[in-house]
């Protein structure tokens, strides 16, 4: 029950972050977030009982940069890809990164170079180029669009519908 998801709010109610109950149960009995949604149930301590909390918003203003850039992860790579491999387009999770000009031939390990491949495409690839290895692309690599707002997990949306009226649509 301490793991299950709770959306993280600013004071001015736009959507910060995703975090864990028990955190959320720490910030509250901080005073440093105030409860807008309960989820289902109660944790118990020895002197009191904590609601189980679903949204928290935060007692205090947190700036945020005007400009959130998404980090360069292997994560983020696999979702901007769809978990697809980019070269044969089998949807999998066993993915590798593979550099579309390999490094050690001048390629940089940025958003425009970096591709989702299977372990079968990125052996077949190897050190080469796509040209080189007579392997296309199914999607010219680039970097994530980003407007600004938090993106909630999709797997998260389902589970907590409390949650959809304080995410932009």
């Amino acid at each position: 029950m301490i793991n299950l998801p709770v959306l993280v709010l600013n004071y001015s109610y736009e959507a910060l972050n995703i975090c864990r109950v028990r955190r959320a149960v720490v910030l509250l009995y901080q005073k440093k977030a105030e409860l807008l949604e309960n989820g289902s149930g109660f944790i118990r301590s020895v002197d009191r009982d904590f609601m189980v909390p679903s949204v928290i918003r935060l007692a205090y203003m947190v700036k945020r940069p005007p400009h959130s850039s998404r980090k360069l992860t292997r994560f983020e790579i696999f979702k901007r890809d769809h978990f697809t491999c980019q070269y044969c387009g089998r949807s999998t999770r066993q993915l590798t990164l593979d550099h579309v000009i390999p490094r050690y031939r001048g390629g940089n390990h940025t958003w425009e170079n970096v591709v989702s491949a299977c372990v079968a495409c990125n052996r077949r690839k190897a050190g080469r180029t796509p040209a080189e290895a007579g392997m296309r692309l199914m999607h010219q690599p680039s970097r994530p669009k980003d407007n600004g707002f938090f993106h909630v997990p999709a797997h998260y949306i389902p589970v907590r519908d409390e949650w959809l009226k304080y995410l932009p649509r």
